[in-house]
């Protein structure tokens, strides 16, 4: 089935509600005002039950089909990013240092959409739960969804995610079984050696030659301490010390990202970092304390669901349209934790020629809502049919 003619239909309200979203971003957990809207909207298109504060400020609307059935979640995040927005679109941000460079307002839109079409039609058996989660940009909003009780509450036996994908083409998908999305977890080093004057290095452990063997000495995690075939990041993005340019310094703080697609792999990593970042030290008479904080698990579609999303997708724009085989992206995202909880699947929609996610030039492709409502709506039909 190609794109429905309902979701055409419903593509410039489906525009007016991301560029609302748009203009008025809000971050992590405090997105009261975004909540509001779209529990608004749900209200509006007679969605049964509306439920707030989920997760603390997460929206789950519950649409009842017409017969008995298992019910599915179709999730949607709602929060922004802390960027100061460049693009000067008549919608850009209303609020200095917030904008919406992830698309989340047209994940909203489209889930929006089709909430109202599957409210308006009911041609399937059971119920479908669609799911606006905040905090997704470092917040664990999809943990705090789950620790709530959402899916023990809604009875939910299957969820399912969706998200844009800059460079791709505008309106066809992605997707792959198993890890699709990295754990994207974060390290810090405070290297604590002894300071003195520039002039006499002898007298000192300078922590900034320290830190200097340690960066490289990372980059051999990669290269020589995880298999090959299990790919793993290892990336140092921060380097402070020193305050003059005649003081060697007393301390130096290093911190970064580790990127895996694997467990062991990223238990590895953690071990490693430690590991190297002591031993240099030590062989410099300096000291390291070190921090590793696991943000969110590997993104794991499971197969089974991989199967039913990715044939969604290809009733919607053909098999042409839809990669299932796609690369993993060694970005993070906390839908994770939901596929932890409840089989799933989670699947990309390409934005076309845009700019980059997390970018001040980035905007949502208006141009994919009618595809990506048509996707949902397909999605909730197949798995519960009447």
């Amino acid at each position: 089935m190609p794109i429905l003619n309902r979701a055409s239909e419903l593509q410039s309200a489906a525009t007016e509600w991301r560029r609302h979203l748009h203009a008025n971003p809000e971050i992590l957990y405090d997105v009261e005002n975004t909540a509001a809207f779209i529990a608004e909207r749900l209200k509006d298109f007679g969605v049964d039950e509306i439920v707030t504060g989920i997760g603390r400020t997460g929206v789950v609307g519950i649409i009842n089909g017409t017969g008995q059935g298992p019910t599915i979640g179709l999730r949607a995040d709602m929060d922004a990013l802390p960027l100061e927005e460049i693009t000067g679109k008549p919608w850009a941000s209303v609020t200095s240092g917030r904008m919406h460079a992830c698309g989340h307002d047209g994940h909203m839109a489209m889930l929006l959409g089709a909430a109202r079409h599957l409210t308006e039609t009911r041609n399937f058996a059971g119920r479908v739960a669609v799911i606006f989660q905040p905090a997704e940009e470092g917040g664990r909003g999809a943990l705090a969804m789950v620790e709530d009780g959402m899916m023990e509450r809604f009875d939910i036996a299957e969820v399912y995610g969706m998200h844009n994908m800059p460079g791709k083409t505008a309106g066809s998908f992605a997707i792959r079984k198993g890890g699709i999305m990295a754990a994207p977890d974060k390290f810090a080093l405070k290297i604590i050696g002894r300071g003195g004057h520039a002039a006499e290095p002898h007298n000192t452990s300078d922590t900034i030659v320290i830190g200097a063997q340690i960066v490289g000495a990372l980059q051999t995690i990669a290269a020589r301490n995880a298999n090959p075939l299990r790919s793993v990041v290892v990336s140092v993005t921060q380097f402070h010390a020193g305050t003059t340019h005649n003081i060697i310094p007393e301390e130096a703080f290093i911190s970064g990202t580790v990127r895996s697609l694997d467990e062991a792999v990223r238990d590895l990593a953690e071990r490693r970092i430690g590991e190297i970042a002591a031993g240099i030290a030590a062989a410099h008479g300096a000291l390291v304390e070190y921090d590793y904080e696991r943000a969110c698990p590997v993104t794991v579609n499971h197969p089974r669901e991989t199967e039913h999303a990715a044939q969604a997708a290809i009733d919607i724009v053909g098999p042409e349209g839809v990669d299932t085989e796609v690369d993993p992206s060694m970005a993070g995202e906390d839908f994770a934790f939901m596929l932890q909880s409840r089989p799933g699947a989670y699947i990309m929609i390409g934005n076309g020629d845009t700019a980059g996610l997390h970018n001040p030039a980035y905007d949502f492709n208006d141009e994919i809502l009618a595809t990506g409502i048509s996707y949902w709506v397909r999605l909730a039909e197949r798995r519960l049919p009447r």
